[in-house]
């Protein structure tokens, strides 16, 4: 999985790509870890995310968690196969997913 970062003012977005499993989830996790405290709304774009395993949604969670203490979190552009993942475990429900 590769991750991008663009940073607007205290917007920060995250651009997924490839598959995010449990080796990637590690990434992922890191790269929370350094969202700085600033960030209001953190945006992960999945348009190019095309997989996501149980530990991955572990770190949408903790994304989820993170952001409700510091601002917003919203779930862009999920592909198909992921939006199943997301249906089948609940999250599309805890998640603010937008297309």
């Amino acid at each position: 999985m590769d991750i991008k970062q663009e940073t607007n003012g205290t917007e920060l977005t995250m651009f997924l790509s490839g598959r995010l499993d449990t080796v990637a989830a590690v990434d992922f996790e890191k790269a929370l870890d350094a969202v700085s405290k600033d960030v209001t709304l953190l945006i992960v774009d999945c348009a190019e995310l095309s997989y996501v395993a149980s530990s991955g949604l572990r770190m949408f969670l903790r994304a989820q968690k993170r952001m409700n203490a510091q601002g917003k979190l919203v779930v862009r552009h999920v592909q198909e196969s992921v939006m199943e993942v997301f249906s089948m475990t609940g999250f599309d429900s805890l998640l603010q997913i937008e297309n």
